[in-house]
Parts: structure tokens; sequence; C-alpha cells
């Protein structure tokens, strides 16, 4: 089992920076990718991007330029920071991992760009 566990969201105003935190525990060989999704209210969930072991990450289009995965290994974290937020960036953001072929959720944080 994985547990992933989400820390940085918060409120933000437009223009501001957040930096999100996933950080996975639990029994695991190897993490082979770590990544983000969003859902706004009323929306689908969508990723955001994700980062493979020993790859760049790789994002969504609509997600390039602003955002940025990285990831430290040894620590089984994968972080996001997020520049230029925009209102449309409000989401619940969920953090994911995929080991052995089976996807692993967090809860989510709570991220609202509002002024």
């Amino acid at each position: 089992q994985v547990q992933l566990v989400e820390s940085g969201g918060g409120l933000v105003q437009p223009g501001g920076s957040l930096r999100l935190s996933c950080a996975a525990s639990g029994s695991f060989g190897s993490i082979t990718a770590m990544g983000w999704y969003r859902q706004g209210r009323g929306k689908q969930r969508e990723l955001v991007g994700q980062i493979f072991t020993g790859r760049s990450p790789n994002y969504a289009d609509s997600m390039k330029g602003r955002f940025t995965i990285s990831r430290d290994t040894a620590k089984n974290t994968v972080y996001l920071q997020m520049n230029s937020l925009k209102p449309e960036d409000t989401a619940v953001y969920y953090c994911h991992a995929l080991v052995f072929g089976n996807i692993y959720w967090g809860q989510g944080t709570q991220v609202t760009v509002s002024s």
C-alpha cells in the first residue's frame, strides 16, 4: 500500500505562486511515476503533469509554462510549483503515484486563486 499526503495548498491572489508537496509512504518497492491532477468545481479531473523515474516531467498542453513538476526520489516526494496563478486554476489538486501498475491518490489539497 502507498499513502500520499499533499500539503501547500491555500488561498493566493491572482499572479501569485504556490508550491505543493506530496510525500509517499508505506510498503512499496519503487515508484514508477508521480504527478498531479486537478479538479475544479463542476469539472472533470484533469492531468496537470507527471514525472517518471529517470525522465523529465511531462505536462498537459494547457499546463505548460506556468507549472513545474519536480521529484525527490530519495524522499519519495513530488512537488508542483505554480506561478502566475489565475482564478481558473482554482481546484482541488491531487497527487498520484504509479506503483507496479497500480495508481494511488492523495486526499487532495485545495488551491483557491482569488483577490
